[in-house]
């Protein structure tokens, strides 16, 4: 997949850094954020833009501090990423639209659905992780144990947490170069489901791609996404006003179901579907439908 001008955009943040941010789909379409998840970047979609043209979206992503090409934020937080968000649609031009975000992207799809309500006209969290100082949540339940010690890493802070996932991305970029249906190794005990989304063609070309852009960047990206994860978020989800649909899958075992379950308890009015048959990967032919509901919601 080559990169366009489209997919690379670079714009000051309020503080001086500079974000690098990508739009797809339709250029005349509403406007749907997607979060990238941990690790990840930009370039993460759906390979094919017509299933954005034929929702009439707009698809706007961007790399998170420190992944690829925007400048890392140290110390930063899950709701810091709602200064960022409005920087950029404030660049675009755009006061209203719908974000989304699987995994990782979940915790700051939730941020941007709390503070920017106003603006937000829905907001999806695909397999999002739930605070780590929940309540009624055994946050470790059915995660899988190579998952549960990166956590133990970034609770042990930054000096820990830092050269093991400088050492991992080093690993995923010789693994992925070899074999590009293996950006999750074969250690990590996923569902049948999951592997099969990473053995798609386009799911794996993509994979090559992204872990490109997560090398060229360093892994200061996903450090600071691991921190942020285990510290306070900075907002409550009690605090969201827009309507949200929580989707995940039953047999996840990167971010367990339990976390899906906790978020559709303690977001107000939120909408849960739980896909029995899937993990954490969600198939390609899943996006189209999702992206029409954040544009028209239907």
């Amino acid at each position: 997949m080559s990169q366009t001008s489209r997919d690379c955009q670079f714009v000051d943040a309020t503080d001086g850094r500079v974000l690098c941010f990508a739009e797809f789909g339709d250029p005349d379409g509403f406007p749907v954020l997607f979060l990238h998840g941990t690790p990840g970047g930009r370039l993460n979609r759906h390979p094919d833009e017509k299933v954005y043209v034929g929702a009439g979206a707009r698809l706007i992503t961007y790399d998170r501090p420190g992944y690829g090409s925007s400048d890392r934020l140290p110390g930063r937080s899950v709701v810091d990423c709602v200064g960022d968000v409005v920087t950029i649609v404030d660049r675009l031009g755009i006061d209203h639209f719908s974000v989304t975000g699987s995994s990782g992207g979940g915790p700051h799809v939730l941020a941007i659905a709390a503070r920017l309500g106003e603006r937000v006209v829905r907001a999806r969290c695909n397999v999002g992780l739930a605070p780590f100082d929940a309540t009624d949540l055994d946050f470790f339940a059915g995660m899988d144990p190579l998952n549960v010690v990166e956590f133990e890493w970034a609770l042990d802070g930054e000096a820990r947490l830092a050269p093991q996932l400088e050492r991992q991305l080093q690993e995923m970029d010789e693994r992925v170069a070899a074999d590009p249906t293996q950006f999750l190794a074969a250690e990590w005990d996923l569902d049948e489901s999951d592997r099969a989304v990473l053995a798609e063609p386009q799911t794996a070309a993509q994979s090559r791609d992204t872990t490109g852009e997560l090398v060229r960047g360093g892994a200061w990206g996903w450090i600071d996404d691991s921190l942020a994860f285990v510290w306070p978020w900075g907002f409550e989800v009690g605090e969201i006003s827009v309507p949200v649909r929580v989707t995940y899958g039953s047999k996840d075992v990167l971010v367990p179901a339990a976390h899906g379950a906790w978020l559709g308890r303690n977001i107000p009015g939120a909408e849960v579907v739980v896909d029995d048959g899937a993990g954490h990967l969600s198939d390609l032919d899943q996006v189209a439908p999702a992206i029409r509901w954040l544009v028209s919601g239907e």
